[in-house]
């Protein structure tokens, strides 16, 4: 089987519902595509004595490392640190999937618009999966089971919605021009500009060039 696409997992991270929450559908996701996908989650990754600025650039480095991104914009104010991440990844021409199943209206757009401000609205290679969450728990919960049955059976059919949008927006045209030189340009630029301890690494020989080489192999950006 070929190399696996990552996906970086961005969401609420503060709770044990959000942990545990993030950890079963990564797992469905992972599962679900029979390996096509690996979650990379961020409450995974080692925050012991890193500091603020040390746990922002390591998830900044997993978000340009990662070859696809899922976002979840849940909360009556989406998440402002996946927002951030999410921006990062549209600078990076880094195909995403939004994800909200929070039933709750909110933002500053029409009825038909998306729940949360515009400015997060609007941008390639970016698919949205707005579904209701209670309205499909109900449903699981309705087809009988204990906790952990039903919880699977939410988990699995949010993570076949999910996999459906991955597979169809990875296909998406590249839209960063000049090919290879201008990608690692590019990279190198968003280390620099985002700071902190990514500033060293725009130097280093060998990081930018091998995830730049990763992802035209894949598909994701233009090559030579």
């Amino acid at each position: 089987m070929s190399e696996p696409y990552t996906i970086y997992f961005a969401g609420q991270l503060f709770d044990h519902k959000h942990l545990s929450g993030n950890a079963l559908l990564a797992s469905y996701i992972d599962s679900g595509s029979q390996g096509r996908y690996r979650c990379v989650l961020p409450q995974n990754l080692e925050q012991r004595g890193i500091g603020p600025m040390g746990i922002r650039d390591q998830d900044l480095r997993a978000v340009m490392e990662c070859d696809l991104s899922l976002f979840n914009f849940d909360g009556a104010e989406i998440p402002p640190g996946a927002v951030v991440e999410y921006m990062y990844a549209k600078m990076l021409d880094i195909p995403a999937v939004i994800l909200r199943t929070d039933f709750r209206g909110g933002g500053d757009q029409d009825a038909e618009g998306d729940p949360w401000n515009l400015m997060a609205s609007f941008y390639p290679r970016t698919r949205i999966l707005h579904l209701d969450g209670m309205r499909w728990y109900q449903e699981a919960l309705a087809l009988g089971g204990d906790a952990m049955q039903v919880s699977a059976r939410y988990q699995r059919r949010i993570a076949e919605e999910v996999i459906d949008l991955l597979d169809e927006v990875r296909k998406d045209t590249p839209i960063m021009e000049g090919r290879r030189a201008v990608a690692e340009n590019t990279y190198r630029w968003a280390l620099k500009l985002a700071g902190g301890s990514l500033t060293t690494l725009a130097s280093h020989s060998a990081l930018v060039p091998g995830i730049v080489e990763r992802k035209i192999e894949k598909g994701l950006l233009k090559g030579n």
